[in-house]
């Protein structure tokens, strides 16, 4: 899709709006956690934040905040469920599913005229960023994602492992191809804390994220320890509670980050 009908679907949000990915190479590592805090962490500064999960095959925001069903809107359009705490907006295929376990078993072309309709049959009102929870890999979907929402910049998620760090690295290349800049790199599960000694335990061995930011000119934005409560708060739908968010002290820095191809004015 041309920069011109990239900015089309961009005129269905509110003015001024910045929208940034968070994407992986690979699922699991904790890509949607990572929006989740950052949105938690936008959301804390008083700033009007939205998530759109794109994942539609795989989607977990909508258990990680406790939301369950979108509501009606103005007009032909839906408004986003609110978080209790925050009142941060999210919509997700789950939240239209009348079983949250149902399975999505659609072709490309649903899934891309869904994500468009996220954008423009959504009163996302009045959120200055949007955190778009994007697919994992390299392929089909998250190319559609980048190629047809309005991402001013992307947040890379890695853990530890080095095939992890390989498989980043194409996600990196894959965000040059396509003209969006990338923010920085979040590296999850870097270790855990012993609770009987406190020693810092590495599971998988040293960190790759720093070397991989390196290699790509990326800085390391955070790097995010396992930590039993905040799986329990997330199986709970208390993300918004978690009191050690790594994000909390970078919103600043994230939020100046230069716009890419799908600034808006």
């Amino acid at each position: 899709m041309a920069a011109d009908e990239q900015l089309s679907l961009a005129q269905h949000l509110p003015a001024g709006t910045r929208c940034l990915g968070v994407i992986s190479g690979k699922g699991g590592v904790g890509k949607s956690l990572v929006a989740g805090l950052l949105a938690v962490a936008f959301a804390r500064k008083g700033l009007s934040v939205g998530i759109l999960d794109a994942d539609l095959t795989g989607p977990s925001i909508p258990r990680m905040f406790g939301v369950r069903r979108v509501t009606a809107g103005e007009g032909e359009r839906m408004a986003p469920a609110r978080t209790q705490q925050l009142g941060i907006q999210i919509m997700s295929l789950n939240l239209l599913m009348e079983n949250e376990d149902d399975p999505v078993v659609w072709r490309g072309p649903l899934v891309s005229k869904t994500l468009e309709q996220f954008i423009t049959d959504v009163d996302w009102n009045g959120i200055q960023f949007l955190f778009i929870d994007l697919p994992p890999g390299t392929s089909d979907v998250p190319l559609t994602v980048m190629q047809r929402l309005p991402l001013d910049g992307l947040i890379v998620v890695s853990s530890p492992q080095e095939l992890v760090g390989m498989i980043v690295r194409k996600a990196i290349k894959m965000a040059a191809l396509m003209k969006v800049p990338v923010i920085g790199l979040v590296e999850n599960m870097t270790g855990v804390i012993c609770p009987e000694c406190g020693a810092f335990v590495r599971l998988f061995g040293a960190e790759q994220g720093p070397s991989a930011a390196r290699g790509a000119g990326l800085q390391v934005l955070a790097s995010i320890p396992v930590d039993p409560a905040l799986s329990v708060l997330c199986d709970e739908g208390g993300i918004e509670s978690y009191g050690s968010n790594p994000f909390d002290g970078l919103v600043d820095l994230i939020a100046a980050a230069p716009k890419g191809h799908g600034a808006r004015s």
